[in-house]
């Protein structure tokens, strides 16, 4: 293990679980409270649609954890990760949509709208249980695993890796999208799934309700911590780590490379499957274009602002880059795309360790620099 590695790894047992204990109080407690509990001209008042927002990013989170989980500690750069999040909200958006019945456009309770708009005579059989929220979630979880397992056993027993493996999983995505564009498909084609009434029999316009699948939210982002901590604390994650610095050498010593890898993509998959279902009711819709290859580029830019290998630098360069989106998204649209190619190049460059590692470093340093005036002193 590198120095690198153990100063991260000293970085994250030290402030990590601080910062998620913080995390969670913030997200699950105090933005609730300022929004219902404080009137709207107060400065503190959290507005609606603020809530969404940080609840899209709460799942924005939870979607860079994944990817960090696979490519930070197992060194394998998954840039497909949008794929499994969106067909988690495929999921998701296909039980609410189940749940609309008689109050769509054509009220027709057994086919969705587009599907009657199609001149479908009957529900395609894969949409079958969707009606049932326990089956919803149980799909929301084997969809996106059981593809990540397939995939990842093909790739990972013929030792495919590095830049090889990145390019399949866009491959994928790519693929994906191009299927989901169809009508044929039965997903709503270009224009998707969207007119959703209400979720678990909530109205979906509700504060009650957008306020509860903020707190949802919060609530999975510091489960799927808890559980990738557990996962890069325990033995299994020193062999992870071991096989993303020299993997060969791992294979020597008799490690099941294969299996550990195919386990953690499996979970990262199922971590962003998990995301991808409660983005869907607090954004309203969920096309096609969840697949793009650009999007999972994108995540993995978070990961590597943040600090990759860090778990909290993950969920720190989430927040960061989709708040900066927010903003040149509105303040000046046209240099938002500049913007997100320059913060890449430079932290490639000048940060390749990300926030993360720019805090140790600073800390470091600080450190170094009060060492000599505590010795004169003392002197």
């Amino acid at each position: 293990m590198g120095p690198l590695t153990s100063r991260l790894l000293a970085l994250e047992s030290r402030r990590g679980w601080s910062v998620f204990m913080g995390l969670l109080v913030v997200a699950a407690g105090l933005v609730p409270v300022l929004h219902l509990a404080t009137p709207p001209d107060s400065v503190f008042h959290v507005p609606a649609y603020m809530v969404s927002l940080l609840g899209k990013y709460l799942c924005y989170a939870l979607l860079a954890l994944s990817l960090d989980l696979v490519w930070g500690y197992a060194g394998a750069l998954s840039l497909g990760h949008g794929a499994f999040f969106a067909l988690g909200g495929y999921c998701m958006g296909m039980h609410l949509m189940r749940q609309i019945g008689t109050r769509g456009v054509y009220g027709n309770a057994s086919l969705p709208d587009f599907m009657v708009f199609l001149n479908w005579k009957e529900l395609p059989w894969y949409w079958w249980g969707f009606d049932n929220p326990v089956w919803t979630l149980l799909m929301v979880v084997a969809v996106p695993g059981l593809l990540a397992f397939v995939m990842g056993w093909f790739a990972f027993r013929s030792r495919i890796n590095g830049v090889y493996f990145s390019i399949i999983t866009q491959a994928m995505t790519f693929a994906l999208m191009l299927a989901f564009f169809r009508n044929e498909m039965g997903f709503g084609g270009n224009n998707g799934l969207t007119d959703f009434k209400d979720v678990l029999g909530f109205p979906m316009q509700a504060t009650g309700t957008r306020v509860g699948l903020y707190v949802a939210s919060a609530l999975l982002l510091a489960a799927g911590y808890l559980a990738a901590r557990f996962i890069v604390s325990s033995k299994l994650g020193r062999v992870l780590m071991a096989i993303r610095d020299a993997e060969s050498r791992v294979r020597f010593l008799g490690y099941d490379v294969t299996a550990a890898k195919l386990f953690v993509f499996t979970v990262s998959a199922v971590l962003a499957g998990l995301a991808g279902a409660l983005y869907v009711p607090q954004v309203g819709i969920i096309n096609p274009s969840e697949f793009s290859a650009a999007n999972s580029i994108e995540v993995a830019i978070w990961v590597a602002v943040g600090g990759r290998g860090t778990l909290v630098g993950s969920i720190l360069g989430a927040f960061t880059v989709n708040g900066a989106k927010s903003y040149f998204t509105g303040a000046a649209p046209e240099i938002w795309l500049f913007f997100l190619g320059g913060l890449f190049i430079l932290v490639t460059l000048f940060m390749p360790k990300g926030l993360m590692g720019l805090a140790g470093q600073l800390k470091a340093r600080i450190k170094k620099g009060g060492v000599p005036v505590a010795q004169n002193r003392n002197a």
